[in-house]
């Protein structure tokens, strides 16, 4: 299958366009850029950058992907946007490259990107995340798989999402929220484990009261964060989302919502 650009349409020499690659009218493709088979760019979408979209993506009317960082400290070479396979940019998102020379930001694969959201330089964003209108990352944020981010929500810089978590709406984040909980407001408060999320990705309901109790232990008891560590390692099964909830709070830097 060929590649398809509109005459009206511009793409610099040097691009690397895959099998079924379509750019429509008035898009702009960069001289660094590369284009994965079957990329489709709809129309009035800039790819700039040292940018690699990956096969099947799909991105919407004046999404602005792989621009030069926000960051005053940026002072040139060559920072990257990766994006992986068949994720969805929608209209007028923003997808920042890296801060410094070698740097990177990543989308994951089948994430969908929904309009006016941010991702800004040196994020690390897991595969089938989804941000919903307006949502906007900070810099050095990092989403987990699966995490599902309401519109209108800032996350603030060096933040951590962890997986299968949902924040609602025009929620504030400006410390680390657990996997599999369900986060809302500002102040950002964490209500329990995410049950929709979990049954929809298969958890067994074992798993789910185990992470039920997790979070008792870790929200509602009034341990410290370390006696509650001890108490999930000495009181709940060994099981690998129960480990991944309590390796995440214990490997947080800024600090868990609560």
């Amino acid at each position: 299958m060929g590649v398809s650009i509109h005459p009206l349409a511009v793409v610099q020499p040097g691009a690397v366009l895959g099998e079924g690659v379509s750019v429509g009218p008035f898009c702009t493709v960069g001289e660094h850029v590369r284009l994965g088979d079957g990329v489709v760019l709809r129309s009035h979408v800039n790819v700039e950058g040292h940018t690699t979209l990956g096969s099947g993506c799909e991105v919407w009317p004046f999404a602005s992907v792989g621009g030069k960082t926000q960051d005053l400290k940026y002072k040139g070479g060559a920072p990257r946007l990766v994006v992986g396979e068949n994720t969805v940019i929608r209209e007028c998102a923003t997808l920042s490259c890296a801060t410094f020379d070698g740097g990177e930001t990543r989308v994951g694969s089948k994430c969908l990107i929904m309009a006016y959201c941010h991702v800004a330089h040196d994020c690390l964003v897991g595969d089938r995340v989804i941000m919903a209108n307006a949502a906007t990352l900070a810099g050095h944020v990092v989403v987990e798989d699966d995490a599902i981010i309401g519109g209108l929500t800032g996350i603030h810089q060096f933040v951590r999402i962890g997986r299968m978590s949902i924040l609602g709406g025009a929620t504030k984040a400006v410390k680390d929220v657990p996997p599999y909980m369900t986060a809302d407001g500002d102040p950002l408060k964490v209500y329990g484990p995410n049950k929709v999320g979990l049954e929809r990705h298969g958890v067994s309901p074992e798993t789910q009261q185990a992470l039920k109790q997790a979070y008792r232990i870790v929200f509602r008891s009034g341990l410290t964060t370390a006696q509650a560590l001890e108490r999930i390692a000495a009181d709940l099964p060994s099981l690998p989302e129960v480990q991944i909830f309590a390796d995440f709070i214990r490997s947080s830097e800024r600090g868990i919502a609560r």
